[in-house]
């Protein structure tokens, strides 16, 4: 008798443990939405871009090699000759870019 009763206990402790892990909740894959990052990341490359240039006593669209430089030596350069209608904007009249 005391054997029919440890084989019950038994029986009955594993199927509680089955039970347990089979009413676990059921998770289901979420889709992964990935923030854009191309606003920062263009921010970054700007910001790279411009620490490539130094202000070295050029004054005049003739001495840059491209509009952002030109862009830069304007905005952080002092007496700089390059935005003659002062608008923001330099070397507007140069035909290289």
């Amino acid at each position: 008798m005391k054997k029919l009763i440890l084989i019950a206990l038994i029986a009955f402790g594993g199927w509680q443990y089955y039970q347990k892990q089979t009413d676990a909740p059921v998770v289901e894959p979420v889709e992964q939405v990935f923030p854009d990052y191309s606003i920062p990341l263009q921010k970054a490359r700007d910001t790279a871009n411009k620490l490539q240039y130094r202000c070295d006593g050029r004054q005049h669209c003739s001495q840059m090699t491209s509009r952002a430089e030109a862009e830069f030596f304007l905005e952080n350069c002092p007496n700089t000759k390059m935005d003659g209608d002062n608008d923001g904007i330099p070397c507007e009249n140069d035909s290289r870019w």
